[in-house]
């Protein structure tokens, strides 16, 4: 079983940047289009980037051209660099499988946009 651990979170005022790390045990990570997700408090959790193994990547338009997700798969690991923010961003972050959550989820990492 895959164990995934995000982090990178934190505080961090609008138009801040912040760069998310998610961790997958296993080297069968790389077969996988991985994504973040992110849940505000109150809503659905919501699918924000997607990459392929082959680094071809998918976002949410409420996030287009302003997150890159990237990924290391001799690491089994896959980022989220984030610029740009706004208090709309503010959720918690987490990795998965696409389009179908595969894994466990892991515990997310909280990002609070906030002046």
């Amino acid at each position: 079983q895959v164990q995934l651990v995000e982090s990178g979170g934190g505080l961090v005022q609008p138009g801040g940047s912040l760069r998310l790390s998610c961790a997958a045990s296993g080297s069968i990570f790389r077969i996988y289009v991985m994504a973040w997700y992110r849940q505000a408090p109150g809503k659905q959790r919501e699918l924000v980037a997607g990459i392929t193994n082959g680094g071809s990547t998918n976002y949410a338009d409420s996030v287009k051209g302003r997150f890159t997700i990237s990924r290391d798969n001799a690491e089994s690991t896959v980022y989220l660099q984030m610029n740009g923010l706004k208090p709309e961003d503010t959720a918690v972050y987490y990795c998965n499988t696409q389009p179908v959550a595969l894994f466990t989820w892991g515990q997310g990492t909280q990002v609070t946009v906030s002046s």
